[in-house]
């Protein structure tokens, strides 16, 4: 039975940037290709022997309209990847993110990670492999599936930031801890 780390990366690396860029300067460039994942991890799970740490993203695809930029995420979404793996993370890239044009706009939704996260997490813990189940994500979406692991008699820990916590999950969890804004900083490189 495994104490196992579920991240939501593109909601995760959101929050990152947030505290990392708290006045949303346009054009400042973070780059968490360097950031030490790790020793936020560890420090924030204090007390928590991780067995497994699962860093879920969407599968970048080339968008016509911005292929240089595309390629330039792919690219970046590589280095973060290695970065990772480098750090013990296991990453798992699942669904998939598309541009969309909306008022003329284009934007990017990523589709699929969240349900990927949840099924890893219902086929772990009816396959008796899971103990405690730390989910580090802000998405509501993930809520059936944590319920579900309560009744398999999961523990489950919501892990969030102070800066905007999601309540629902917080309720839906036997325990939260939030990621301070500080320990954010304290990691950066």
């Amino acid at each position: 039975m495994n104490n196992t780390l579920f991240i939501d990366g593109r909601n995760f690396l959101g929050k990152l940037k947030e505290v990392l860029n708290p006045n949303k300067e346009k054009g400042k460039k973070i780059d968490l290709t360097v950031y030490n994942f790790a020793g936020l991890i560890n420090k924030v799970l204090t007390g928590i022997n991780l067995n497994r740490k699962i860093f879920y993203l969407g599968k970048l695809q080339k968008h016509p309209e911005t292929k240089k930029k595309s390629e330039e995420l792919i690219e970046e979404q590589r280095k973060l990847k290695n970065h990772l793996e480098q750090q013990g993370f296991e990453v798992i890239i699942a669904g998939r993110v598309r541009g969309h044009l909306e008022k003329r706009a284009l934007t990017f939704k990523e589709k699929g990670v969240d349900v990927k996260i949840a099924a890893d997490m219902i086929v772990m813990a009816y396959r008796n492999e899971l103990k405690t189940a730390i989910i580090g994500s802000s998405d509501s979406d993930l809520q059936p599936a944590i319920k579900a692991l309560e009744e398999q008699g999961i523990e489950r820990i919501y892990l969030g930031f102070e800066i905007s916590p999601n309540k629902g999950l917080a309720y839906t969890t036997n325990r939260t801890i939030l990621i301070r804004n500080t320990e954010v900083l304290e990691f950066q490189n």
